[in-house]
């Protein structure tokens, strides 16, 4: 596996070996040996599946501490938009965002510290989106952040169909109106 890093400190992109032939395709999507060497210590106790079509826009979500979240996100069906906001106050990079094309195609992986909210923008018809947790899903730890919030400058990309939203991402503040 390749590791590379971003723009925030802390955030990867992931390229596994991919190995074809005739009968298809393997690889290793983790290995945490390697995931160690390359300073990422997370422990992985929670796989999330979703499933969206075009036009859905999830997030920007993260879980607060001490339920805080690493994530580990792949894209198995489709295409998707992907973005990380770094949340963490007092961050040289506070309020930056990190935005990838993730495709099921490419096979890239997203790894994403604790301290950032993240989110996705189904491109293609119909997306399948994976993704490991350090920690579990709580709904009282869970927060926020609007998607089109004017500070954060994420270049969303135009589709020809209005964005489809949860009735919980429609109504999360700014990032400065967000208190945690």
């Amino acid at each position: 596996m390749k590791f590379i890093p971003t723009s925030i400190p802390g955030v990867l992109v992931i390229e596994p070996q991919v190995f074809k032939d005739s009968r298809g395709f393997f690889m290793e999507s983790y290995r945490k040996s390697e995931f160690v060497q390359n300073g990422i210590l997370a422990d992985f106790i929670q796989d999330n599946h979703s499933a969206s079509s075009k036009g859905v826009l999830r997030g920007l979500h993260f879980q607060i501490s001490p339920m805080d979240q690493a994530k580990l996100v792949r894209v198995i069906k489709g295409e998707v938009f992907d973005v990380v906001v770094d949340i963490r106050r007092g961050s040289a990079t506070f309020g930056k965002s990190f935005c990838l094309i993730l495709t099921a195609d490419k096979k890239e992986m997203l790894y994403i510290p604790s301290g950032f909210a993240h989110g996705f923008l189904t491109l293609s018809d119909g997306a399948e989106f994976i993704y490991k947790v350090s920690r579990e899903y709580s709904p009282s730890h869970e927060k926020g952040i609007r998607w089109d919030d004017p500070d954060l400058g994420i270049p969303w990309p135009k589709l020809e169909r209005p964005y489809i939203f949860s009735d919980k991402d429609k109504k999360f503040p700014t990032l400065k109106e967000l208190k945690f």
